[in-house]
């Protein structure tokens, strides 16, 4: 575990880090921690810097959140949209520190997203365009309401991503991830969507798909 960033996270480093260094952040889900998304990081591009981040509020007995959920609204959830607010622009200075600390390639910023992380995955490119690259955002959908206000008027040519979600997800319902393809062609933004027929988790086909998409990008 690496401690001398702004959030702990845990590294796998390619056999040569360079300024061209591509750098992939991971962003896990609500209740789990730095260890789940980072599963996937020795099937991933050895050409990767990898950093799987953990969640900045500790929850009980074990795990954590990037910001609370209130499941007793009487809409059903209700996130903390101000938590999520200042985990956007946690995970935005943290990819600033991440490029400095490891000397990588700041144009080839990557982030892999589940559930939580990826609706703040979503929030941080939209917000922050400038700092990322390609977007790989399963399980997840996006939350207007954490968006930094005049983001429609950014500069988003250099975004791609990819999307997807199971067809009987269960925790964000599968209508809400069937709004982010419109949303991001509104603005113009390349992207892929696919659903798998899974509940909420990332099916072996969609892991192998969001793979290739990665390798023909970075």
């Amino acid at each position: 575990m690496q401690t001398s960033l702004s959030l702990q996270h845990l590294i796998r480093k390619p056999a040569v880090i360079s300024k061209e260094t591509p750098l992939l952040i991971m962003l896990h889900g609500y209740g789990s921690d730095e260890n789940d998304l980072f599963s996937f990081a020795e099937e991933l591009p050895g050409e990767l810097l990898i950093l799987s981040v953990r969640a900045t509020y500790p929850m009980q007995p074990y795990g954590n959140a990037w910001y609370a959920i209130h499941w007793d609204n009487t809409n059903g959830k209700f996130s903390d949209d101000k938590q999520a607010i200042e985990s956007r622009d946690r995970i935005a200075n943290f990819i600033d520190e991440a490029v400095e600390e490891y000397g990588v390639d700041r144009n080839n910023v990557n982030l892999l997203g589940f559930s939580q992380g990826s609706i703040l995955s979503y929030a941080v490119a939209l917000s922050y365009p400038e700092k990322v690259r390609n977007i790989i955002a399963l399980s997840g959908y996006i939350n207007q309401e954490i968006l930094k206000p005049g983001y429609e008027n950014k500069d988003f040519s250099n975004l791609d991503f990819y999307c997807s979600h199971g067809s009987q997800d269960q925790v964000i319902p599968v209508e809400w991830a069937r709004k982010n393809k419109p949303f991001l062609e509104k603005l113009g933004i390349k992207n892929q969507y696919s659903e798998f027929p899974v509940g909420h988790g990332v099916a072996p086909q969609n892991f192998f798909e969001f793979k290739s998409w990665l390798e023909k990008r970075i």
